[in-house]
């Protein structure tokens, strides 16, 4: 029996979620999980391991486009669906951007999230403050040094473009 789109994509999302429960009860990390399917396969799949890993970054849907660009040998997540237990805080959108999958499920939202102590707003708002104005001091320095490492890879003729 051929499952309905909807079944189909509310079984990948139970299957995010029941992650995110997994890792939270064992200890792992916070009540995050994600999924990456190609076609009808799970090519790659996280639980947010902050706590456990000492890692910041290491968030539900940064460890499962970590475990799907490995298992699929690819930086690139062409033709891929990301099914997350919450809706991407700043840094994941950014890693799900720069991994290109062709579309993203979430359950909760994070309205939700911050309900519970999850809250990003901060960063949000930092996101579109000028840099004088920002928490954490934002200084330009080295520029023109900085700089001649792209006109490097400009001009680099075997550069593999992202």
């Amino acid at each position: 029996m051929k499952l309905s789109m909807t079944d189909r994509e509310l079984q990948f999302m139970q299957a995010a979620v029941d992650l995110a429960r997994q890792g939270m009860n064992n200890g792992v990390g916070g009540p995050f999980g994600c999924i990456i399917v190609k076609g009808d396969r799970i090519v790659g799949k996280g639980c947010n391991s902050v706590a456990s890993s000492n890692d910041p970054t290491a968030h539900a849907e940064v460890v499962a486009i970590r475990d799907a660009c490995k298992n699929l040998q690819s930086f690139q997540l062409t033709d891929c669906e990301i099914y997350t237990s919450c809706e991407p805080c700043p840094m994941c959108m950014g890693a799900i951007y720069w991994a290109r999958p062709k579309v993203v499920y979430y359950g909760a939202t994070r309205h939700d999230a911050a309900a519970v102590g999850f809250d990003d707003s901060l960063i949000y708002k930092e996101l579109t403050s000028p840099l004088h104005d920002r928490i954490i001091e934002m200084v330009n320095l080295g520029r023109d040094h900085a700089g001649k490492v792209f006109q490097e890879w400009n001009e680099k003729p075997d550069k593999i473009v992202y």
